[in-house]
């Protein structure tokens, strides 16, 4: 099967995974051979420390659809899906966990979501979930607060289980801990047809989870530059100087009004208190440096993104050129 066949690939990253792999691959040839779909199958060992890329290397001796790239070490799961990504070559692309806690049943539904009902990206819902309170209780409150802050209305960011359209993965960076936003990600970058599907979550059936509550905390940091970077990378002075234009406009009134009032008390032989000793005027003059920081942070910005190559690069959903 040439590269060009592949209508379908599916990206799963691996850290660790070594007993679900073989059920795992297995499953996932079942389900594409009954529904006749040509696939590669992208494993990402992640840095594993187990036995991991063996198993991946067995794979792609017993079938030539199972596909390896290994890390030297742990870089992440965004940085898994980030290297998938650009190795794909179906017009459909997929992403699951290795745990078996994602479902390849899912497989035909997405890819017909994809293909018939015009999505560009599908995100899995776990809408019953075999994990302890603890994990599901901060999950539905992280969703909730990314669903006010990026009006994508999803029940489940964080779910592995996704599908994508191929133009969307070839068009967006993932980076960090960004793979939670992908959703996000790709609404900024002008792909906008975004739904969801319940799909069915597993209990774990070997080794444990890999990720801790600290997620949580790192989560809400990451949907904060995500949120910041996807608005303003064109134009950061939009930002830098709104904020600046403020601090700098309430820094320069206030210290005038102070100096206004000593001189007025002067002229009026009132007593007047020196400039020096009123706590307002240094808070005034700590604005306006504040201001000026801010001003010369977005000329910087501006600066850097004028030399960025990619900073005029802009998705071109069609083409239409005279013959």
């Amino acid at each position: 099967m040439s590269e060009s066949q592949v209508s379908l690939s599916i990206v799963v990253p691996v850290f660790n995974e070594e007993e679900s792999l073989p059920e795992l691959f297995d499953w996932i040839i079942r389900v594409v051979e009954e529904a006749n779909i040509s696939t590669e199958v992208f494993f990402i060992d992640d840095g594993s420390t187990d036995t991991s890329w063996e198993v991946i290397q067995s794979l792609k001796q017993k079938d030539a659809r199972a596909k390896g790239i290994k890390f030297n070490r742990n870089y992440g799961k965004s940085a898994a899906l980030q290297t998938g990504f650009k190795a794909t070559n179906g017009d459909v692309v997929i992403t699951m966990d290795a745990d078996l806690q994602d479902s390849p049943d899912e497989i035909p539904g997405l890819v017909k979501m994809i293909r018939e009902d015009g999505y560009q990206l599908v995100s899995g819902w776990k809408k019953k979930r075999h994990d302890p309170i603890g994990k599901t209780l901060p999950s539905k409150f992280f969703n909730m607060i990314t669903r006010k802050v990026s009006g994508i209305q999803l029940n489940d960011f964080n779910c592995g289980l996704k599908a994508y359209k191929s133009d969307v993965v070839k068009n967006i960076q993932v980076y960090g801990e960004m793979h939670r936003y992908i959703p996000l990600i790709a609404k900024w970058n002008g792909f906008t047809k975004i739904g969801e599907k319940v799909v069915q979550h597993r209990e774990r059936k070997y080794g444990t989870t890999k990720f801790g509550l600290e997620r949580f905390v790192h989560g809400f940091l990451d949907l904060i530059s995500v949120t910041f970077v996807s608005r303003f990378k064109k134009n950061p002075m939009h930002f830098f100087g709104t904020l600046g234009t403020l601090s700098f406009l309430f820094g320069f009134i206030t210290t005038g009004m102070v100096i206004f009032e000593k001189i007025y008390n002067l002229y009026h032989h009132l007593p007047a208190r020196d400039v020096v000793d009123q706590p307002l005027f240094f808070l005034a003059l700590i604005a306006v440096v504040i201001g000026v920081q801010l001003f010369l942070a977005g000329f910087i910005a501006e600066m850097i993104i004028q030399v960025n190559p990619r900073k005029n690069e802009y998705l071109i959903s069609e083409n239409t050129e005279d013959a």
